[in-house]
């Protein structure tokens, strides 16, 4: 696995600064990524020359606007491999792409008897939203267990072949773990889910911006991200889904932009993705979200997968050196993306994040809304580093050399 060059950082002007007296070490990855310039450029280029609404306007800045909104959804489109620019709906993020199939998809085909299967790795995004549909429905919702003390083993598959009957309407699971760096093979778990004819949904926040994702490839229903995560801005995600599927959905939210007709006591809806976004879009943060797609691809995404997965494979190394740690995922040796979460006796990972920042490092410490998971592996918290492009190996021994300090600290 080969590294991308350190010279990527200076695309990036919020690592230009230091932390506590000391250059940031931005290991926070997980959560939110840093922009690059051109993403930023395009944001600002957006308001200070073509501000207007989309769709409704004759004047040139709305056409100009609408040009580059719906030129963004098709570079959308292209960047996972859909098989048209209409199977790409825009909302704010990951979070109400899943709420969005949930209440739509599942309050129209969902019954008393059906199942809803997920499983024991997945964020609150992809678990609170199937919690409410199945009890407002009447269906069942099942977990496909992790395997191992710190679920090292990833998924349960023989598990998962019991799990998977027919009456599972659908399957919805994590690409890449925010916990456990574990990287499922989304292709694999969609066939599976096919053969007993039950629709698939995957929550791509985090393996969006750091893996390869063709759709048509993978084979699955729907598909869900956020911007923030790959290099884009907030407040700006997609919601893939098969173009069939999402001109039987009914809409999520009403209002203006989704309709074709109102009349005093009926409305009809256009077809999608219009209909499912009713009201001005995020015009702004979407067209910046297609100078991400830009940039990426200008690195390519099996260049940032092996960068990752080499940072990765080092700070599993490095960290495992250190006394009382637990790492969570996979082993030292075994496949692991870009991140790598411990827990460490003698400290709680707030007090680890907090001290860490006093050297310029930014981790994240807390049960990263995986809190069932953390239950089951008796944990009240972890703390997360997490990598992305512009991180190197110098960064990670600066990494072991303020948690070695740290746990000096509280022995």
């Amino acid at each position: 696995m080969s590294l991308l060059s350190p010279a990527l950082r200076f695309d990036f002007p919020a690592l230009d600064q230091h932390v506590g007296g000391k250059p940031l070490v931005y290991l926070d990855n997980g959560a939110t990524t840093q922009k690059p310039r051109s993403v930023i450029d395009a944001l600002a280029r957006f308001y200070e020359r073509n501000n207007s609404n989309v769709h409704r306007g004759l004047h040139a800045l709305s056409m100009r606007a609408t040009d580059g909104f719906e030129a963004a959804r098709a570079r959308a489109a292209k960047f996972i491999n859909a098989a048209d620019s209409a199977e790409i709906v825009f909302t704010r993020g990951t979070t109400e792409s899943v709420n969005l199939v949930a209440q739509s998809w599942g309050s129209a085909n969902l019954r008393p008897g059906d199942i809803v299967l997920i499983t024991e790795m997945e964020h609150h995004s992809n678990l609170v939203p199937w919690q409410q549909i199945t009890r407002q429905t009447g269906a069942t919702l099942k977990y496909v267990p992790v395997a191992g003390a710190d679920a090292e083993h990833g998924l349960d598959l023989d598990a998962l072949e019991k799990l998977l009957t027919p009456q599972v309407k659908l399957f919805a699971f994590t690409h890449l773990s925010n916990t456990l760096g574990i990287l499922n093979d989304a292709a694999r778990l969609c066939a599976k889910a096919r053969a007993v004819g039950a629709l698939t949904l995957i929550d791509a926040a985090q393996s969006i911006g750091h893996e390869p994702i063709d759709v048509q490839a993978i084979g699955c229903d729907f598909l869900a991200y956020s911007g923030h995560k790959m290099a884009g801005p907030t407040g700006i995600g997609v919601l893939y889904g098969k173009r069939a599927l999402l001109d039987d959905m009914p809409p999520y939210q009403t209002g203006g932009g989704m309709i074709s007709t109102v009349d005093w006591f009926e409305s009809k809806w256009k077809p999608a993705p219009e209909r499912f976004e009713a009201g001005t879009p995020n015009v702004a943060d979407a067209i910046a979200l297609h100078a991400a797609f830009d940039y990426l691809d200008g690195i390519g995404r099996p260049a940032i997968s092996d960068h990752d997965h080499a940072l990765a494979a080092q700070a599993c190394t490095a960290l495992s050196e250190l006394p009382g740690i637990r790492i969570l995922g996979p082993k030292t040796g075994k496949p692991r993306a870009g991140l790598v979460s411990f827990a460490f006796a003698a400290a709680h990972a707030h007090d680890i994040v907090t001290f860490a920042d006093q050297d310029g490092i930014a981790l994240r410490g807390g049960h990263h809304c995986n809190q069932p998971l953390m239950k089951k592996l008796g944990l009240p918290s972890t703390t997360r580093a997490s990598f992305y492009v512009y991180n190197t190996p110098e960064e990670i021994a600066v990494l072991a050399a303020s948690l070695r300090k740290i746990l000096k600290f509280f022995a």
